[in-house]
């Protein structure tokens, strides 16, 4: 893996080949160690160990915009890259609104509690591996835990262009999972519990395989239950994917493509005054910390909900400067690829309602749903998931509930909201925060 001062050396040829060409141009380089483990069967499946770097350039001459990347930082191939890209450009459409705009910019992220020393041994780790797995077949009926694993990352970010610019990212992270296959006369369920965290001690690897297994175990008696329409309460990291699976709601290069379906709607009531939504730069112990975006701006905060009324969409500068309005600092860009936009950390405004205003009467707590991106029609809205869970009445399970469809409408969906919680929790990924919500009423297919 390369150090900072041979990308910071590459990225400064780069730079030179391009102002010789006369563009302008933003570099990103970065380099990055993972290591993971898998077991199987009592014994490590998987020892893995990669490393590498890679630069990429995003060039614009003439209006023009082409990409290119190298993942060599020998001079002859920072040289070809480079070459490629300006010639890439020559075929492109001009585009007056996509520029290289971020001057001067000099940031750093500065949170020690992204970048933490690691003093566990290669050891601990396979240790912990191997406990994942036995941990759960350990347990009553656990015939096996066919997914399973621990992996961890440490990588660093350089940013830079031709007008100043030069940022600094660096990052660690781990996280473990285990998954529980049950089985008992002759019926089987599997559910799964993931931990994450910056440091190796910080997982909680009794999480994972209780979790799963206590999922699995609840659901293995579950029967679809009447076709009709039912409240419904999604477990957390469920309610993540959906909204993942219509972010585009959000994006403003969707508005600018003319496929976004609220690309009219600012300033209008679009969801329930119980939704307040807010793309957070920094949430403690979230994974999405970053001092910069990947053209340089500073990230902030943007609330994009407020009370259920559309106040902004995610930009970057191509996108803020097509609409003519302010940059939320939400470009997004590998080495690899074209410029676009992402969201920090999605966190939902806790409301004021108590658990038993919640769980009041009966609905459907959903914990897992299938073939979620798939089933999803972001610009219509329309969606059909297969989904397991349990019937509950009055915040108890009462019937554990498999092999049912949920359908409905994501964007019908957010105007029907009973009820907001008011403590905020965090799926085990720690991007995506949000209390407790209960959505008035969804089509659910049974029997």
């Amino acid at each position: 893996m390369a150090d900072q001062q041979q990308l910071q050396q590459a990225i400064d040829q780069v730079l030179d080949r391009v102002r010789t060409a006369g563009a302008e141009a933003d570099v990103i380089a970065s380099a990055g160690h993972h290591f993971s483990l898998k077991a199987d069967k009592g014994e490590l499946d998987e020892y893995k160990v990669t490393s590498g770097q890679v630069i990429g350039v995003r060039i614009i001459k003439d209006q023009r915009i082409a990409t290119s990347y190298s993942e060599s930082l020998e001079p002859n191939s920072l040289d070809l890259m480079v070459e490629q890209a300006l010639t890439n450009a020559r075929y492109t459409k001009q585009d007056e609104h996509q520029t290289i705009s971020c001057a001067d910019s000099q940031l750093t992220t500065n949170c020690p509690e992204i970048y933490q020393a690691d003093t566990a041994t290669v050891d601990d780790k396979i240790v912990l591996a191997l406990t994942l797995e036995s941990g759960v077949v350990a347990k009553p009926h656990a015939s096996s835990a066919p997914y399973n694993g621990y992996s961890e990352s440490d990588s660093q970010i350089i940013l830079a262009n031709t007008l100043g610019t030069r940022c600094f990212h660096q990052e660690r992270s781990a996280y473990c999972y285990a998954y529980t296959l049950y089985e008992k006369d002759g019926k089987q369920s599997m559910h799964g519990g993931m931990s994450s965290g910056r440091r190796f001690d910080e997982l909680d690897s009794e999480y994972a395989i209780n979790h799963g297994y206590d999922i699995a175990q609840a659901l293995l008696e579950g029967a679809p239950v009447n076709t009709g329409s039912y409240s419904v309460i999604f477990d957390l990291s469920c309610l993540s994917n959906l909204f993942s699976a219509f972010s585009l709601c959000f994006s403003g290069p969707s508005a600018m493509k003319g496929i976004n379906p609220w690309r009219d709607s600012l300033n209008q009531q679009v969801a329930s005054p119980l939704l307040t939504m807010t793309d957070t730069a920094y949430v403690q112990g979230g994974s999405s910390i970053k001092a910069f975006d990947s053209e340089g701006f500073a990230t902030r905060d943007t609330v994009l909900l407020g009370e259920g009324q559309l106040h902004s969409l995610l930009h970057n500068s191509h996108t803020a400067n097509y609409f003519g309005i302010a940059n939320t600092a939400n470009a997004a860009r590998s080495a690899k690829g074209g410029l676009g936009i992402s969201p920090r950390h999605t966190v939902i405004a806790t409301g004021k309602s108590s658990e038993a205003e919640l769980t009041a009467g009966e609905y459907l707590e959903l914990v897992e749903l299938q073939g979620v991106h798939s089933g999803a029609d972001a610009v219509s809205g329309d969606f059909s998931f297969g989904a397991s869970g349990f019937l509950c009445r009055d915040g108890q399970r009462i019937q554990p509930v498999r092999g049912i469809t949920v359908a409905g409408n994501f964007y019908q969906m957010l105007k029907e909201i009973d009820a907001v919680g008011s403590d905020l929790i965090t799926d085990y990924a720690r991007q995506f925060y949000a209390p407790k919500m209960r959505f008035s009423r969804l089509s659910i297919g049974g029997k």
